[in-house]
């Protein structure tokens, strides 16, 4: 373990545990705490907590929508596509999937600049945090976290100047088949896959949403009430941004 790994959080986080209406009302809140904090000149340092009352898929930022996602098949289940700002392979979400999303200042963990360094700090931390429910959760590949060999949550990036945004997922009680329904495979496998499909590759976790939250909350120490969050500005990424097929379909 890093030193700053080691490091027991002295500072508090805010906690947020919000989920708005629509998904593009969630991806644009990720991308709005990210911004507002950009802005605000000094450092801010977030958890947010939300879980999405419909199933979606949300490809990455880079990811092409028909070599990654089965469109017919989300067509007919009235599953939305929507894309993040964040990079990595498409996910599927919905009810029995909590995300996470972690704002992290650099002026306050300098060495997060540093790519494998982020991936193995927020991962270190989830898995400490889980370890308090089931034992042998584990970092495996870029930034997947493991049970038993099969994933349980996939994790992505956003680095600006001062922060880092780092958002994932945590399967709990999730229909894992709506993955293989949703998702071809990806471009991009890590090794641990052994090509195995999305059925004997991924797995819930043995907790429930309050244990995840409590966990992950306790984790970060994020005690603190929010600052209200930025309506005006996720509201604004929605209009021109997340509700545009040009940005969720762009190829």
């Amino acid at each position: 373990m890093t030193a700053l790994g080691a490091e027991r959080l002295h500072r508090t986080m805010k906690l947020l545990d919000l989920t708005l209406n629509t998904p593009a009302e969630n991806l644009a809140l990720d991308e709005a705490l990210l911004e507002e904090a950009e802005q605000a000149g000094s450092p801010r340092e977030v958890l947010r907590l939300w879980e999405s009352p419909q199933p979606i898929v949300v490809v990455g930022r880079s990811s092409k929508v028909d070599v990654e996602v089965h469109r017919d098949q989300c067509r007919q289940r009235y599953i939305p596509i929507l894309r993040r700002s964040s990079g990595g392979a498409s996910i599927v979400a919905g009810p029995g999937c909590l995300m996470f999303s972690v704002l992290l200042s650099y002026q306050q963990r300098p060495v997060l600049r540093m790519i494998d360094q982020a991936h193995c700090y927020v991962l270190g931390m989830t898995c400490r945090a889980l370890a308090k429910l089931t034992p042998g959760v584990e970092h495996r590949g870029t930034s997947d976290l493991v049970l038993a060999g099969r994933k349980c949550s996939g994790n992505s990036l956003r680095c600006k100047r001062n922060h880092l945004l780092y958002h994932g997922t945590l399967l709990y009680q999730f229909p894992l088949e709506l993955i293989g329904n949703c998702l071809a495979r990806p471009p991009r496998e890590p090794e641990y896959r052994k090509g195995r499909s999305h059925a004997d590759f991924v797995t819930n976790l043995p907790a429930d949403a309050e244990q995840l939250r409590h966990a992950l909350a306790d984790a970060w120490q994020a005690t603190e009430p929010p600052r209200p969050w930025p309506r005006e500005l996720t509201q604004r990424l929605v209009d021109e941004k997340y509700s545009r097929a040009e940005w969720n379909f762009q190829r």
